[in-house]
């Protein structure tokens, strides 16, 4: 190996990389999906539910498009966050 080279990357196992993005897919993944379920929390509690038909209020529908919108979103961006991480656990393992 070169002086020049860049020396390989050996992280403990767990430990993120630094610019893999994993960091950031947990921590927006989580933030969308908090933000959909408070959605669904504020919709049920405070501006009147939803029906078969839809939500009851106009900003019970605007309650209910942003949880629509960001469970499923903010879901798989935690899922693979996730995954990006068990992945790199399991190769930080192998050496």
């Amino acid at each position: 190996m070169s002086p020049s080279s860049p020396k390989p990357n050996h992280t403990s196992p767990g430990q993120l990389q630094p610019g893999d993005g994993t960091r950031q897919l947990l921590q927006w993944g989580s933030s969308i999906l908090g933000a959909g379920l408070f959605a669904v929390l504020l919709l049920q509690t405070l501006l009147g539910g939803f029906s078969p038909t839809g939500a009851s209020t106009n900003t019970g529908w605007f309650a209910l498009i942003v949880a629509l919108m960001c469970i499923p979103f903010g879901g798989l961006l935690l899922t693979l966050g996730v995954a990006k991480w068990l992945h790199n656990r399991s190769q930080a393992r192998r050496g």
